[in-house]
């Protein structure tokens, strides 16, 4: 019968399960785990429904069940965690008019982590890839990357989560969105027979999809109801006072950290953006978090501190910058076509750059390339263009000015989503409004109001 049913669960904490496990030995102990009604999970959600659906059903029970039961410490973590965060989110979530209990889904997301990559390379507290990320204007190079700023990142998922909610006018499928993307919610939409509910699409959606609206639910009862599964948190990480200070220079963080008396541990929990322990030479007027008890110190001291931070190891990490593998450090971006009889030692021959970094820089696992692929290549100040041609050179779209409108003409494989997103302010919904379109069909070639001209 299955552990959770007797309401026991057995932990082991450093007995392997092979090794069994010995009732005398203080390192194993049991844990009460409540047996709950399966009614009552439906009643308690219920009860906590505000502005986004929580169905409840045997998928949402599943995942309950992994929260409370088989990963407990998991919960426990996030729990600890969002006495942190959660101030952060709501702040932002109430900024732009969204519902509060957003801010589990950073869970489902990182577990609270604001340094989690993914395999897929999305890395934060929510989880963006880089292309999302510039989207919304996370900046991201060797030193520093916005997706791991819990501030930055967070106000960037409220942004992308409300234009998801204008496009769907639905909470559970603007979920489905942040985590697939809204094109293949979409596709979803139309095999269903044009259905507007999740459940109804459930099952055209990508697999992974499928799990990460019931994930939500569940995780949102977890923390909710931990106590009454029995889960307690000793020690919460509670939000740190801070303040912050400008930096414009190279700046080593354990050199500074150890001359204010701060341990490093600290100043990286205040700001996970930071990748390598310091600052780059190029920065401007970068907002540095520290502890709110050494603001004072620093700002008397601030010229011999802010110059011995300056001295230590920028040689020694610009070398590193420069030569790690997938590097794009003092490298500027050209997208490279492949066509017949190309093959990666070739094209990295060709642009004076190492296979492996094509191979990083384009999240490829062999050497398979096809016609027609673009890759990306980012090659050194040094490096001059044979020629400039469309398969190389990079094509920036600009609106052009009609009587007084800024007009954008539809380009092939262009929607109405792509259009919105490419201008600052513009949503899907703006655009039908100064075009009177009643639905979303667009044509190559057509001329598309995005607003006043300046």
């Amino acid at each position: 019968m299955r552990a959770h049913l007797l309401g026991f669960l057995l932990i082991l904490a450093s007995v392997a399960p092979s090794q069994g496990a010995d009732p005398t030995d203080d390192s194993v102990y049991y844990e009460y785990i409540p047996d709950v009604p399966y009614n009552t999970f439906e009643a308690r959600l219920s009860g906590l429904e505000k502005e986004i659906e929580l169905n409840f059903n045997s998928k949402v029970k599943a995942f309950i069940d992994y929260f409370t039961v088989r990963n407990r410490e998991y919960t426990k973590a996030a729990i600890a965690n969002a006495n942190f965060y959660f101030p952060i989110f709501e702040k932002y979530l109430a900024k732009y008019g969204l519902p509060d209990e957003l801010k589990y889904l950073s869970i489902v997301e990182s577990g609270l982590n604001p340094r989690a990559i993914s395999r897929a390379g999305a890395a934060g507290l929510w989880q963006f890839v880089p292309s999302t990320g510039r989207i919304y204007k996370l900046h991201q190079d060797w030193y520093i990357d916005e997706r791991m700023d819990p501030y930055e990142a967070t106000e960037a998922a409220c942004k992308y989560l409300k234009e998801l909610y204008g496009y769907f006018n639905d909470w559970e499928l603007a979920l489905a969105a942040y985590n697939s993307g809204p094109g293949r919610v979409r596709r979803a939409i139309r095999r269903s027979g044009y259905k507007k509910k999740f459940w109804e699409v459930y099952r055209y959606l990508p697999r992974e999809t499928r799990s990460y609206v019931p994930q939500y639910v569940a995780v949102l009862y977890a923390l909710n109801y931990a106590e009454e599964h029995n889960m307690f948190i000793d020690e919460p990480n509670f939000k740190t006072e801070f303040d912050t200070v400008l930096v414009s220079q190279y700046f080593h963080l354990p050199t500074f950290a150890q001359q204010i008396n701060v341990c490093m541990e600290d100043i990286e929990k205040l700001n996970p953006q930071i990748k390598r322990k310091a600052l780059p030479a190029n920065v401007k007027g970068f907002a540095l978090k520290l502890p709110a008890e050494a603001r004072d110190l620093v700002v008397s001291q601030r010229a011999f501190l802010y110059d011995t931070a300056s001295k230590v190891g920028q040689k020694e990490l610009e070398y590193a910058a420069r030569n790690s593998v997938g590097s794009t450090f003092g490298r500027d971006q050209i997208i490279h076509r492949v066509s017949s009889g190309d093959v990666l030692g070739k094209i990295a021959m060709k642009y004076h750059v190492r296979v492996s970094d094509i191979r990083k820089w384009n999240r490829l696992n062999g050497n398979l390339i096809r016609i027609g692929q673009r890759l990306k290549i980012w090659v050194l100040p040094t490096y001059k263009h044979r020629q400039k041609s469309p398969m190389v050179a990079k094509v920036v779209q600009k609106p052009v000015d009609v009587d007084g409108k800024k007009v954008h003409y539809v380009q092939q494989g262009d929607t109405l989503w792509d259009i919105s997103r490419k201008y600052d302010g513009l949503t899907v919904d703006r655009i039908k409004q100064l075009n009177n379109l009643k639905g979303s069909g667009i044509k190559p070639g057509q001329p598309l109001v995005i607003g006043d001209a300046d």
